[in-house]
C-alpha cells in the first residue's frame, strides 16, 4: 500500500516549517526578495539558501502545495538575474519530476477504475513513468483500439496513461486549506483584495482537477472545436474513468527545453501560438486553457503547439468578458475616466472609494507595453522591471495597487493572463500580440 495518505499528514508540519515571512514574501511572489530590490534587502546566498529551502518542501508535497510551486515556477524569469539560476534549478524540478508510485500500486489503480481485465485493453505497458505532475503521474503505453488500420488489421496507437495518485485528492484540499490560512498576508500586502471569494473560486477550481472524467470533457471540447487546425493540435481522448484518463500520445519538443535550448524562431513561434490559444480558446472552445506552464505545451515537428493537459479550463460559454477588450483600448487611447467607470462596473474598483483616474491609467499603461505596438518582445527584463514597479511599497504603482479588488470571476482570467506571461518571458518571445488581440478579444477594437 502506497504511503502517500501517510504523507499527507505531515503536510502541515512541512508548511508550517517554512519561515512565515519568507513564505509570505517569496511564495506569494509579491515583495522584495523577488524582485530587483532583492540585493538591497538580502545577502544571494541568503536567498539562494531559502530558495532550494522552499522548493525542496514543496516539491516534497503532492497537492496543493507542489501545484502551487508549479504555478510560481513560471515566473522565475522576474527574478533578478544574480539569484535567478538556484530559482530556475529548484522550479525546474517542481515542472518535472515527483517520485513515482510503485508498480503494485499502478496496477491496483487501473484495475479500479478500468477493471480486472484492464490489461486486456493495452498491447503493452510501461511501469515505468514517463512524467510526474502535482497529483498523477503519466505512463506510455500502446492502446487495443477496436477500430482497424488501413490494411484491415487491428489498429494500434501510442497512448498516454495519466493515473492519480491514491489519496491525492484529500491531500490537495487539505493542502489548498493550509495555504488558505495565508489569506491574511493577501489582505496586508493588498488591502482592498476580498479573499474569501478568491478563495471559494479556487477551492471549486481546484476541485474539478480531480476529476479526470470532467478534464476528458473539457479536453473533447478542446479537440472538436481546434480539429484540423493549422496552429494547434489537441490530442484525442480514448477513455477515462474518475482517477484514469488516456489519451494520444504527443511527440515534440516541450516548451522547457525551447526555453533552455531553442533558437530565436523557435521562441517567437511558440509565443505566438501559446497567445493564440489562450486567447481564441474562449471564442472557439468556450473554454480557457488554465495551466500554462512550460510542462503542458509541446512544439510539434510540423510547427503546430500540442497541448497535453486540461485538467485546469474555466468555463466560459460567453467567450471573454467583452470589458476587457474595451477598457484595455480605452487604456491605451487615454481615457482615464473611461477606464475608470469600466473597472468600477466589473468589480475591480469599489464604487464608494475615490480613486484618482489619471493614476490608474498610469498604473495600467506599463502593463499594456506588449499590445501598445505591432510587435512586442516579452523579456526577462521587461518582467522584472514590472514586478518591481508593482512591488516596491514606495512606489505610486504599489500604492494605488491597494486599492483594487479581483473580482471572482476574474480569477482564472488573472492567473492564465499572468502566467502566459511568464512563459512567454521565459521564451524571450517576439510577436504581434496585438493583432492577435484584435482578432480573438471582444471590445478591443483597433487602435489607431
Amino acid at each position: 500500500m502506497t504511503d502517500i495518505p501517510r504523507r499527507a499528514v505531515s503536510r502541515t508540519a512541512k508548511l508550517a516549517a517554512l519561515p512565515l515571512g519568507f513564505a509570505g514574501r517569496t511564495v506569494l511572489g509579491m515583495g522584495k526578495r523577488v524582485t530587483g530590490l532583492a540585493s538591497d534587502v538580502i545577502s544571494a546566498e541568503i536567498q539562494q539558501r531559502t530558495a532550494e529551502q522552499l522548493f525542496s518542501v514543496l516539491g516534497q508535497l503532492k497537492g496543493g502545495a507542489m501545484k502551487f510551486g508549479q504555478a510560481l515556477s513560471v515566473f522565475e524569469a522576474a527574478l533578478p538575474e544574480e539569484v535567478a539560476a538556484p530559482y530556475r534549478q529548484a522550479l525546474t524540478k517542481l515542472q518535472e519530476a515527483a517520485p513515482p508510485l510503485p508498480a503494485a500500486t499502478v496496477h491496483k489503480v487501473l484495475a479500479e477504475q478500468l477493471g480486472p481485465d484492464w490489461r486486456d485493453r493495452f498491447v503493452s505497458f510501461d511501469d515505468t513513468p514517463a512524467a510526474a505532475a502535482s497529483i498523477g503521474q503519466v505512463h506510455r503505453a500502446v492502446w487495443r483500439d477496436p477500430g482497424y488500420g488501413p490494411n484491415g488489421g487491428p489498429l494500434h496507437r501510442d497512448v498516454a496513461v495519466k493515473i492519480q495518485y491514491p489519496g491525492a485528492g484529500d491531500a490537495l484540499l487539505a493542502d489548498l486549506k493550509q495555504l488558505s490560512r495565508l489569506g491574511g498576508m493577501f489582505r496586508a500586502i493588498q488591502p482592498g483584495l476580498d479573499v474569501k471569494p478568491l478563495l471559494a473560486e479556487l477551492r471549486e477550481r481546484i476541485t474539478e482537477e480531480l476529476d479526470y472524467e470532467l478534464e476528458a470533457e473539457s479536453q473533447r471540447a478542446f479537440a472538436a472545436a481546434y480539429a484540423d487546425d493549422p496552429d494547434i493540435f489537441i490530442p484525442e481522448v480514448l477513455d477515462a474513468a474518475p482517477r484514469v484518463l488516456i489519451t494520444e500520445w504527443v511527440e515534440g519538443i516541450p516548451l522547457s527545453q525551447i526555453i533552455r535550448e531553442g533558437t530565436e524562431e523557435q521562441r517567437n513561434e511558440a509565443g505566438r501560438l501559446m497567445a493564440e490559444l489562450h486567447l481564441s480558446a474562449p471564442e472557439r472552445a468556450g473554454l480557457l486553457h488554465a495551466d500554462p506552464h512550460p510542462g503542458n505545451f509541446r512544439l510539434l515537428p510540423d510547427g503546430r503547439l500540442g497541448v497535453i493537459d486540461f485538467g485546469a479550463v474555466a468555463r466560459m460559454p460567453q467567450g471573454t468578458p467583452e470589458p476587457i477588450g474595451r477598457i484595455a483600448a480605452l487604456a491605451l487611447r487615454g481615457d482615464a475616466e473611461a477606464v475608470v467607470d469600466g473597472l468600477r462596473d466589473e468589480g475591480f474598483v469599489s464604487r464608494t472609494e475615490s480613486i484618482d483616474a489619471p493614476a490608474v491609467l498610469d498604473f495600467l499603461r506599463p502593463m499594456l507595453e506588449p499590445i501598445a505596438a505591432d510587435e512586442f518582445r516579452f523579456t526577462r527584463a521587461w518582467l522584472r522591471a514590472e514586478a518591481t514597479r508593482l512591488a516596491t511599497p514606495r512606489s505610486p504603482a504599489y500604492q494605488l495597487s491597494r486599492q483594487l479588488n479581483l473580482p471572482p470571476s476574474y480569477l482564472m482570467i488573472h492567473r492564465v493572463t499572468l502566467g502566459s506571461i511568464g512563459v512567454l518571458c521565459q521564451l524571450e518571445a517576439k510577436a504581434s500580440y496585438r493583432s492577435i488581440l484584435e482578432r480573438w478579444l471582444p471590445g478591443f477594437a483597433p487602435v489607431g
